[in-house]
């Protein structure tokens, strides 16, 4: 079905609409008024199993398709069409359209996406692609997108075994780095989190924020932050759950997560003091065993991208992640004819 757009005058005096014509076997099959904006709503937690129904069964996605990240990020927006979930998310100056999920009427679903780009006088841009999307999407609109890898925005996916034990030789500087926080630290606990230790995790992590905050990272640390106060007000509607390392009543590292499909956990949050020499390796494994015998099903640890940055890019590798989520992202290519 090809799909083409033309400007024509409607409504009020001085007003432009557009109309989109889709043109089928049978010639057009219909024109439509194409400045009506699909619902978008927040997420709103009383509907909390609706939306778990689609996030929960959405395959292999990254971390963007967690309800916990939708509902602490930016300003993301949902709305429910013809049986899909539509996504639409305004972060820092960006505004794009997550690629729609669901068993419905996608090829109509992406149809009324790009009339609310349009409505909405932005770019249409899908964004958290698979392969499989972009296919899809150059097989509907032959040659109207343009694709781009987003290779700074793939996820991290691990064995849990491998982190739980750290097993063989590629993990021998791994151990080492363990025993010698365990050497350092012999009195200090793994201890689970639950809504009493809140308090003491909010200090801890704004004590970390405030040891590394510079002009560079002001309004990075400003959004993790409002998401991690976001996270603790909500902590039990969003069945977070978290390990802290503690010793003599100090918290030493933080970790938070929450399930992101039926064999893979997604960890949102890791924090530890600088000062404290293992202390990330510690808490990693720490959760890593604490969630493998908590949930034997569990197969993978999603630790989400590493936003392009070198230093975090070369510790993810470090811990040998089984496979990636590559995503792409692809915008709408229009030329002047369209219109």
């Amino acid at each position: 079905m090809e799909i083409s757009w033309k400007k024509t005058a409607c409504g009020k005096r001085g007003q432009n609409s557009f109309l989109v014509e889709k043109r089928g076997k049978c010639g057009i099959l219909f024109s439509k008024d194409v400045t009506k904006l699909l619902d978008f709503q927040k997420l709103d937690l009383a509907q909390k199993e609706r939306y778990t129904a689609f996030l929960m069964n959405c395959g292999s996605r990254g971390c963007e398709y967690s309800l916990v990240n939708l509902y602490l990020w930016g300003r993301q927006r949902v709305a429910f069409v013809d049986g899909c979930l539509a996504l639409f998310s305004q972060f820092q100056r960006s505004s794009v359209y997550p690629f729609p999920i669901g068993d419905g009427d996608l090829g109509g679903v992406l149809d009324a996406i790009i009339h609310d780009a349009r409505a909405r006088g932005l770019e249409c841009r899908f964004t958290s692609m698979t392969a499989e999307d972009c296919a899809l999407l150059e097989e509907r609109y032959p040659g109207k997108f343009r694709f781009h890898p987003d290779r700074d925005g793939c996820d991290y996916i691990y064995d849990i075994h491998a982190l739980a034990d750290l097993p063989g030789r590629k993990y021998q500087r791994k151990r080492n780095h363990l025993n010698r926080f365990r050497q350092a630290h012999p009195h200090c606990q793994a201890v689970e989190i639950d809504e009493s230790l809140l308090p003491q995790v909010e200090q801890m992590v704004g004590q970390w924020y405030e040891s590394r905050r510079t002009p560079e990272t002001q309004d990075e640390f400003h959004l993790e932050q409002i998401a991690l106060r976001r996270a603790f007000e909500n902590w039990a509607q969003l069945d977070l759950e978290g390990m802290v390392l503690i010793e003599d009543g100090k918290i030493l590292a933080m970790c938070v997560g929450s399930f992101l499909n039926q064999d893979t956990y997604d960890v949102h949050f890791e924090k530890a003091l600088d000062e404290v020499d293992g202390a990330y390796t510690a808490i990693n494994q720490a959760f890593a065993k604490h969630l493998r015998d908590k949930y034997p099903q569990l197969r993978y640890l999603n630790r989400e991208d590493d936003l392009g940055l070198p230093g975090l890019r070369k510790a993810k590798l470090s811990y040998y992640p089984v496979k990636m989520v590559v995503k792409f992202w692809a915008n709408l290519w229009e030329e002047e004819d369209d219109y």
